[in-house]
């Protein structure tokens, strides 16, 4: 199923779950209608083209309501997926309308938690991890979990807050102060959960802690997305604008490190750390 295709079927799901119009918000405003589409639309069009030319083995760690991962299972690969989300028991909602347009058997949902989670060694061609990273605490652990998991040529795919950028700073702050780790007790799994408190970061913080956990981010990888303002966006100059801000974040160092507010990039195993 191509992205737009995609798309479509998934604004449709939205306009009946209004437990998914509240988490993704792509519809409650009109007239932010088309930025935040844009945001959505550029994420999940980065993980479909960095993913290999092969059906693949992928785990979606942190999947919240698992729309990528039905995207992904649609598509013939085959998808574990966990989340600790609070609309778990809704999922089978989700699923039943996607499988009106096709094929999920290759798709397994999980109420879990990464670190209770077994390690698969080499079993994953590739981990995608969709705003989650800065969720995960200890996160060194965390990333010593996805270098064992991945296959000696695989690559995990991230998508990410700018912990840089001025505003998200700003906003993280006023949300948390400086308690950037927390933790809160899970009733499903009966167990207290230690957890990043929006702690997002900047890229050169990602491109330490994944070489501390033996791993590389490859340049040609990293893009930075999300620069114009919302009332800029309409349905004229929607692709457009999207061309353009790729083109200032390739360009201008100091604008996409504090005013883009997304990074994508992936990373490898370094060879040095390969089994």
């Amino acid at each position: 199923m191509e992205v737009d295709e995609f798309l479509k079927l998934f604004m449709q799901e939205l306009q009946m779950n209004s437990h998914l119009r509240s988490y993704y918000r792509l519809l409650n405003n009109k007239n932010l209608y088309f930025w935040r589409k844009a945001y959505f639309e550029k994420r999940l069009r980065y993980v479909n083209d960095m993913l290999p030319p092969k059906k693949a083995n992928i785990w979606d760690v942190g999947c919240g309501y698992g729309t990528t991962a039905i995207f992904l299972a649609l598509n013939g690969h085959k998808v574990l997926a966990n989340t600790l989300e609070f609309y778990y028991d809704k999922i089978n909602e989700r699923l039943n309308y996607w499988k009106q347009f096709g094929d999920l058997s290759n798709l397994e949902i999980e109420y879990a938690n990464l670190f209770d989670m077994p390690v698969k060694q080499g079993g994953y061609d590739v981990i995608i991890a969709q705003d989650t990273l800065h969720h995960l605490e200890p996160i060194d652990e965390a990333m010593l979990i996805f270098r064992k998991s991945l296959a000696g040529d695989g690559r995990m795919i991230v998508t990410e807050e700018n912990g840089h950028n001025v505003f998200i700073m700003l906003k993280n702050f006023l949300k948390r102060g400086f308690k950037r780790v927390t933790s809160y007790y899970d009733e499903k799994l009966q167990k207290t959960i230690r957890f990043g408190n929006e702690n997002a970061r900047s890229f050169s913080k990602w491109h330490c802690i994944l070489s501390n956990a033996g791993m590389i981010i490859p340049g040609n990888s990293i893009g930075y997305v999300r620069f114009f303002p919302p009332f800029v966006f309409n349905k004229t100059n929607y692709y457009q604008l999207q061309k353009k801000e790729a083109e200032i974040g390739k360009k201008c160092r100091l604008l996409r490190e504090i005013l883009f507010f997304g990074i994508n990039f992936t990373a490898e195993i370094s060879p040095n750390n390969k089994l």
